[in-house]
């Protein structure tokens, strides 16, 4: 069974930074990709970015040279840089584990950008 914990959320100013970290337990991380995604109040869930086992990164067009994803795979966490935050990144955001044959979620940290 895999858990994932998401902290690192909070409340900043427009323009301000924030760093997301999400950290596994169990038994599967470095082979499997992971990400973070997030919900805005009546909005979908939307991919943020993703990183695979190898490390190859994508990222969605809104937050492209604004948010930075990375990974530690000896200890079992994803990381989320988030720059230059703006309004709109306002949400809950989750990170993911891809494994088989389930996606796993962490439980949420809330972003809130607001002057």
């Amino acid at each position: 069974q895999v858990q994932l914990v998401e902290s690192g959320g909070g409340l900043v100013q427009p323009g301000g930074s924030l760093r997301l970290s999400c950290a596994a337990s169990g038994s599967i991380f470095s082979n499997n990709a992971v990400g973070w995604y997030r919900q805005a109040p009546g909005k979908q869930r939307e991919l943020v970015a993703g990183i695979t086992s190898g490390s190859s990164t994508n990222y969605a067009d809104s937050v492209k040279g604004r948010f930075t994803i990375s990974r530690d795979n000896a200890k079992k966490q994803v990381y989320l840089q988030m720059n230059s935050l703006q309004p709109e990144d306002t949400a809950v955001y989750y990170c993911y584990l891809d494994g088989w044959p389930s996606r796993y979620w962490g439980q949420g940290t809330q972003v809130t950008v607001s002057s």
